[in-house]
């Protein structure tokens, strides 16, 4: 295997990250991004891994607890905690954006 990542694929992973990075970040990655590619990859190199195995951190044992029906909150109480707000409304940033043709 090669020994580091293109810059064109680090700086593709920082876009979908949505992180700028420096140019000694950059290179820094090249390799240390390599190298965790290399020790998840060794995963399917694992005799009798299957997809048929389930690996849960619970087990059936496991309790959970009733759902019950509490008190509403007042949309003021609410509203104290969130960062951004106008009117009633929770304010969030744009996830998707809007596209052109629709």
């Amino acid at each position: 295997m090669k020994e580091k990542l293109t810059r064109e694929q680090i700086l593709h992973v920082a876009d979908l990250a949505r992180i700028k990075l420096t140019e000694e970040e950059i290179e820094k990655y090249q390799v240390q991004l390599k190298k965790l590619l290399e020790d998840v990859e060794k995963i399917n190199e694992v005799k009798g891994y299957d997809d048929d195995i389930l690996i849960a951190c619970w087990d059936e044992n496991t309790h959970l607890r009733k759902d019950e029906e509490g008190q509403m909150l007042e949309p003021k109480e609410v509203l104290e905690n969130a960062p951004r707000h106008a009117g009633n409304y929770i304010e969030v940033p744009v996830v998707i954006a809007e596209s052109e043709g629709a």
